[in-house]
């Protein structure tokens, strides 16, 4: 029987203290506090936690605003696309499509994943973009940079969805305006957090229990689910050993196009393949497990994995809301899991406040909830040990 007065208080120490480590953008001091956090966790619990570290071009934005009307809107810069001078870029506004030299869209968080959001990018013919951002609550939801190592299209910002209206306006009147998204890269570390527990059997599939642990902001909900289902599998695997080697990675370089796990996998050459061709099994803790508000899914290529995951999370008492068909590509990290034909399970949610400065403990998270998809997650890991 799980212990849910432990369990829960286990989750609220663990996400405060996340949340307190600062914002976690990929190769910034706080993504290096998160790591360090994470590592003392570990090693509260037993385990014996190693630090993979590997370079990264970091982006470092040095002014990044929309001007015009004497009007001056701060942003954040899309960092896949390329920089401008300190001059910026001038001319007329219009809307996305139209005989303008600043283009301007709108954008949500889930954009990047449609498929239409690349071609849209390295098609319109404006000098510079305006993204303007569209998530489920107002402010600055920003969008993941896929190709971050490979910038492309033009010079572009993403500006908060506050300045719609004012935008819009100027947009009618075809104002002259001046973009700005000057920056500068800079050669950082990043940091994997990883654990091997050898398995007493370790001729088996080894098995990767994968969760991010980078984003734009705190993104307390939206990492903070998936590093506490981290921890618990760990707190189990530690009490109850596995038969096969199993890894646990908690990677970096996920807002830029998962960069943690490219290095994660580099070193470990055919991991993502099928598991017949020397692969390994993926568990892959997702976004947003546990925010207030959200819904869980589960997915994977393999229904056995999705229904086994299942069953442990209507026994915690928090069952799944949908169960996403097998030839669904996931979003995240298991996207190149799945691409590579490797055999994985994933569980993710959604969260009002994705990406948002204010996933913020204690109001963006359901502490029980947290507890709950915990608990069923080790207990899934487990079964797929013995």
């Amino acid at each position: 029987m799980v212990d849910w007065r432990g369990a829960r208080d286990r989750a609220a120490t663990w996400l405060e203290q996340w949340d307190a480590s600062g914002i976690h953008r990929t190769a910034t001091a706080g993504d290096a506090a998160g790591a360090q956090w994470l590592a003392g966790a570990a090693e509260a619990l037993g385990a014996v936690p190693t630090i993979e570290t590997f370079a990264v071009e970091r982006l470092d934005p040095i002014a990044s605003h929309l001007e015009f009307d004497g009007m001056r809107i701060d942003g954040v810069p899309v960092f896949d696309a390329p920089a401008t001078t300190a001059a910026g870029i001038s001319g007329k506004l219009g809307m996305l499509g139209s005989r303008s030299t600043i283009g301007v869209s709108i954008a949500s968080p889930q954009t990047v994943y449609s498929g239409e959001y690349e071609a849209l990018r390295r098609t319109a013919e404006h000098d510079a973009l305006v993204l303007v951002c569209d998530g489920a609550r107002p402010g600055l939801a920003l969008l993941n940079a896929e190709r971050f190592r490979t910038p492309y299209g033009a010079p572009a910002i993403q500006v908060p969805s506050e300045a719609h209206e004012a935008i819009r306006a100027g947009v009618e009147r075809g104002v002259e305006a001046r973009l700005v998204t000057a920056a500068r890269r800079l050669r950082a570390p990043a940091e994997n957090v990883v654990v091997t527990i050898p398995g007493h059997a370790p001729r088996q599939t080894p098995i990767v229990v994968m969760t991010p642990r980078s984003s734009w902001w705190q993104s307390t909900a939206e990492r903070g689910g998936g590093l506490v289902c981290w921890l618990e599998t760990l707190r189990a695997l530690l009490a109850m050993p596995p038969a096969p080697d199993v890894v646990l990675t908690a990677n970096t370089g996920h807002e830029l196009g998962h960069l943690g796990l490219d290095d994660f996998l580099a070193r470990r050459l055919g991991w993502e393949r099928p598991v017949a061709a020397g692969g390994a099994l993926w568990v892959h803790y997702g976004a947003n497990l546990g925010a207030a508000q959200g819904e869980l899914s589960l997915l994977s290529a393999d229904p056995e994995l999705a229904a086994l995951a299942a069953e442990a999370l209507g026994h915690a008492g928090h069952p799944p809301v949908r169960m996403a068909p097998p030839s669904q590509v996931p979003s995240g990290e298991t996207r190149d899991i799945h691409r590579a034909g490797g055999r994985y399970l994933t569980l993710v949610g959604s969260n009002p406040w994705f990406h948002h400065p204010d996933d913020r403990w204690p109001h963006s998270v359901e502490v029980s909830a947290v507890a709950r998809i915990a608990a069923a997650a080790a207990a899934t890991v487990l079964r797929l040990t013995r």
